[in-house]
Parts: C-alpha cells; structure tokens; sequence
C-alpha cells in the first residue's frame, strides 16, 4: 500500500507513532496505553493532504462489510477504533498533526484524511454501503479493487529496481 500511495504522489512513512498526552489519553479512556501507531501516514505537498492510513487484510475470512462499522460494540467494531470512536479519532488525527508539524512534515494549513486500505470486500453490495458511508464521513476507501487495479498498473511498467514492482510482474505475467 506505500509503494502505491508513491506512486501517487505522496510520501509514505510506516508505522507512524503518535505520542499522545496524559490528558488525551485520559479522554480516550486509555491512561496507560503506548503510543497510538498508525499503519501509514501519507503526505502529497501538492494537494497539502495528509492521509492516516489503516490497512486491514482480511484475505482469510469474509472479508470488510457494514458490520465492521456499527453502531454496537462487536469483534468488528473493535478492529476499526479510528472509524467508530469519534473522540478517539479527534485525538489521535489533531495529535499526529501537531506531531507533523513540529517535525515538519507538513505544515499548520494541511488537511487530514482519515483512510481505510482492505485486501477484502465481503460482496460488492458491502463494498458500495461501505463506500457510501465513507464518502458521507470524508473518510477514503482503498478496496481490494483499487489497490488489484494500481498493482495491474504497476505490475504493466518497464524495468524498474523495486520489490513490490517485480513482485506484481511476477503475480501477474501469466494473467492477462
């Protein structure tokens, strides 16, 4: 998923960690949890956007639908803190900003974007609620459609010294 969000522009870092105050981690109810760590942080200087970025596979099960999105507290809901705790999500999002900005990463105007990557759609019905529900929050949605159309994309490209490029031409040499 980094080395797509490259080739879209951004700069990509791994396993970003937020350093959350006592007080903020007071007001999510975790007083002696460690840093937040977010899956990706992306940064594109041209659009001045910064993404946070989970990613969630779920290649062995029925894959990413509606539930995981619910009202009530489920196995489902867990998974995805960010997308179902609105004071979670303020506090973690406002304090990677702060963060980024003091080590200038980015800058006080930049806008955040929280962002969901999913190896796995439980149908396409799922995949168009889930879409719809992301769109209504200002939240974004990399599928398992984008991201199979991206590698396609990149997988497509001459020559080039990268893993994850020689990996998709290998994937997908034989598929056509």
């Amino acid at each position: 998923m980094a080395t797509l969000l490259e080739r879209e522009g951004y700069w990509v870092r791994n396993s970003y960690k937020v350093a959350l105050t006592k007080g903020e981690k007071a007001a999510i109810k975790r007083p002696s949890a460690p840093r937040w760590e977010l899956d990706l942080v992306a940064y594109n200087a041209k659009e001045n956007i910064i993404l946070a970025v989970e990613c969630k596979s779920y290649f062995d099960s029925p894959g990413m639908n509606m539930k995981h999105f619910g009202k009530e507290k489920t196995v489902f809901t867990n998974r995805m803190k960010l997308f179902n705790s609105k004071t979670l999500k303020r506090i973690v999002l406002t304090r990677m900003k702060k963060q980024m900005v003091k080590e200038e990463l980015c800058n006080e105007s930049s806008e955040v974007q929280l962002c969901l990557a999913t190896g796995k759609m439980s149908s396409d019905s799922e995949r168009e609620k889930v879409n719809a529900l992301f769109n209504k929050r200002g939240w974004k949605l990399y599928d398992d459609v984008w991201i199979a159309d991206k590698v396609k994309g990149f997988a497509s490209l001459g020559y080039e010294n990268d893993v994850a490029a020689v990996v998709a031409k290998i994937i997908l040499r034989n598929k056509g």
